[in-house]
């Protein structure tokens, strides 16, 4: 009787796979599988370019090459989003190339697509809050009172992830000077020099600040 009950289940089993086969299920199946481990080595391969011709972009002097540089980065950017468009890294990559064009609006809203929920789950921590950190530096080169009040909530919920970073402090500092909040200035500079005592924007902004104060 056992035998019996193990004959027929392999023999349901091969009738049931050979059905699927005669549907080309498993080859359809095997066939998205390896197009999507392809897309995905294809797209790391252009954010890899991009990220390689950024980083020359950022070192040359000649301003024409640099944009030209950079140019070139947010279009292997591109492409790679377009394989991969829930890969933050690629639209963060963006993002700075946009910014080194002089794209600034454009900048900020590939990194909102980069901090949005369905590709910021592709971060780490550290990432995500160096991301927020970024999005508010490029808010900050606008002088619009809005942008000021955003990128504060950026930065707050950036150093809240990432408690060591005294550029965000720094610049946190900044932006509650603009919003004259001077208690929270002072602090946030301290804060700044406490983590980098070399961070002279920090501590001559600290300085003018008390002096102000007294």
């Amino acid at each position: 009787m056992p035998t019996d009950l193990i004959f027929q289940a392999c023999f349901l089993l091969i009738t049931v796979f050979m059905f699927l086969w005669m549907q080309k299920i498993p080859q359809n199946l095997f066939t998205k599988f390896r197009y999507r481990n392809r897309s995905s080595y294809d797209a790391k391969r252009h954010f890899i370019i991009g990220a390689q011709l950024l980083s020359k972009s950022n070192a040359t002097k000649d301003r024409t090459t640099s944009i030209k540089l950079a140019k070139s980065a947010s279009d292997e950017a591109d492409k790679a989003i377009s394989l991969d468009p829930t890969d933050a890294a690629s639209h963060i990559l963006k993002a700075l190339a946009l910014e080194a064009q002089g794209f600034s609006t454009s900048a900020v809203e590939s990194l909102d697509v980069a901090l949005s929920p369905l590709t910021a789950k592709s971060l780490s921590s550290t990432e995500r809050g160096d991301a927020l950190f970024k999005r508010a530096e490029i808010k900050m080169k606008g002088s619009k009172r809005g942008r000021v009040d955003s990128a504060v909530s950026d930065l707050v919920e950036s150093v809240k992830i990432k408690g060591d970073n005294a550029k965000a402090y720094r610049l946190l500092g900044e932006c509650y000077e603009k919003k004259d909040m001077k208690e929270e200035a002072v602090e946030a500079y301290e804060r700044a020099v406490r983590i980098d005592p070399e961070n002279v924007q920090a501590r001559d902004a600290l300085k003018l600040l008390l002096a102000s104060t007294q």
